[in-house]
């Protein structure tokens, strides 16, 4: 009997409790085609996430964060004029991209900042106060707050 391994399609969903599987299938693809850009996601509080993706040459206006339903498009395309400069060897790369996650229930983004070539887009879970469990005290028998149950019974 063959069996099948599904992760690697569930890979860009966030905020799931298979994160840390999540994360294991991503880091087993080689496939170039899926690698760029590197990124990371992390879990960084019990209700807050991050993902970090590495845009080394990338302005701020060259990237593009747009949520849609519940679907994170981050993309990247580089408009600038190339420098006059005759370039030698190119090991960063340029080419244009998208990533798209797929975010589950009440995950929020909280913003995105770009610093030192790396792109972070801040995640927090905010689940509605009636979707939070909550705690049912249990009166006992002899409590002023039991349930009285009366029934006649018929002879």
């Amino acid at each position: 009997m063959r069996t099948f391994d599904l992760s690697p399609l569930h890979r860009f969903a966030i905020g799931f409790d298979n994160v840390s599987r999540l994360m294991d299938a991503a880091s087993r693809l080689d496939d170039q085609a899926t690698a760029y850009p590197p990124y990371n996601i992390e879990k960084v509080s019990d209700d807050g996430y991050r993902i970090t993706m590495a845009v080394a040459g990338f302005a701020p206006e060259d990237l593009d964060v747009t949520l849609h339903d519940s679907t994170l498009v981050i993309s990247g395309r580089m408009e600038r004029e190339q420098p006059a400069a005759q370039i030698l060897h190119r090991g960063i790369a340029g080419r244009a991209f998208e990533r798209k996650f797929e975010l589950a229930d009440h995950i929020k983004v909280q913003g995105a900042s770009l610093e030192n070539g790396l792109l972070h887009v801040n995640l927090e879970r905010v689940v509605p106060e009636e979707k939070k469990p909550r705690k049912i005290a249990i009166a006992g028998a002899t409590g002023a707050s039991a349930l009285e149950h009366s029934e006649t019974v018929a002879a």
